[in-house]
């Protein structure tokens, strides 16, 4: 087993989509290049293999000695060009597209149960606001999709940045089923332009159930063009501020590294490191 990184009470790990690995081995090793040992898989591609390609895979995984935080499932059709084009195309909300999603999402699961993950994260598309008539068809297709998950041992958990917080905090408070949780990505809520994610992390609170360490800078006009992915500690996401109000909301779970842009991924994830080590409290 690989020593375990831990930085102000966190196990800290990366997101295998990030490092852009080759392949199953090439992630292994670039995940214990940087010392780390917590991992957020990628399971969408597992989920659409053939049986024995699929062994063999879980097989490398299983034996890799890397602790699985927790699964992650995106589609195909979803379109990131603009926020307009994801709003459109993202998660659940698509009439057309939902009944093959969920189909995915639950082969996702199954491999998640079968690798000992309890929670697979995604987006499940843009919630509209309460007073929408489809507000209600979302709620109902999230807790599909919960029921199945629910089912194999597993906690759903949604991806943050799409709504503001108090938005949020209500679509959750309205789902009839209770396996649904957050995983809280601040830097989201800036590309979005979904609000300020210290504060949101104070609203949301005993949700968040998984964090993403990320950062951005807000567009010129917030909530209608994206804003700007970078490096962890360079952005609008304030490092020690960040730690500090999650540990004030109660969190302990681990603190995994995304990093979505660029062409320095294995660098911006070491930089992303040191500024967490530089940003903990000192005890």
């Amino acid at each position: 087993m690989l020593n375990t990184m831990n930085i102000a009470g966190h196990d800290i790990g990366v997101c295998s989509w990030s490092l852009a690995p080759r392949d199953t081995p090439d992630l292994i090793a670039r995940v214990k290049k940087l010392g780390l040992q917590h991992v957020q898989i990628a399971l969408g591609e597992l989920a659409q293999m053939d049986d024995k390609r699929k062994h063999q895979e879980l097989g490398l995984l299983r034996n890799s000695g890397l602790t699985f935080t927790a699964g992650m499932v995106g589609f195909p059709g979803e379109d990131y060009t603009t926020i307009t084009t994801i709003k459109k195309t993202g998660g659940f909300v698509s009439e057309a597209e939902f009944p093959i999603r969920k189909a995915i999402a639950k082969s996702a699961g199954q491999i998640a149960r079968e690798m000992g993950i309890k929670m697979v994260s995604t987006h499940v598309g843009f919630v509209p606001p309460s007073s929408d008539p489809n507000y209600d068809k979302i709620i109902g297709r999230t807790c599909e999709i919960a029921s199945d998950f629910g089912a194999l041992g597993l906690q759903v958990l949604m991806e943050t940045g799409q709504e503001s917080a108090p938005e949020l905090l209500q679509f959750i408070n309205d789902l009839r089923c209770k396996n649904v949780r957050v995983n809280f990505d601040p830097a989201n809520m800036i590309l979005y332009g979904a609000g300020d994610p210290i504060e949101a992390i104070g609203i949301l609170g005993r949700h968040i159930a998984h964090v993403h360490v990320k950062d951005a800078t807000l567009s010129d006009a917030p909530g209608a063009a994206w804003g700007s992915e970078v490096p962890f500690g360079t952005g609008q996401v304030p490092p020690k501020e960040f730690l500090r109000a999650l540990k004030d909301a109660g969190y302990t779970g681990p603190l995994v590294i995304e990093r979505e842009a660029g062409e320095m991924r294995m660098e911006d994830v070491a930089f992303a490191i040191d500024t967490l080590r530089k940003a903990a409290p000192v005890t």
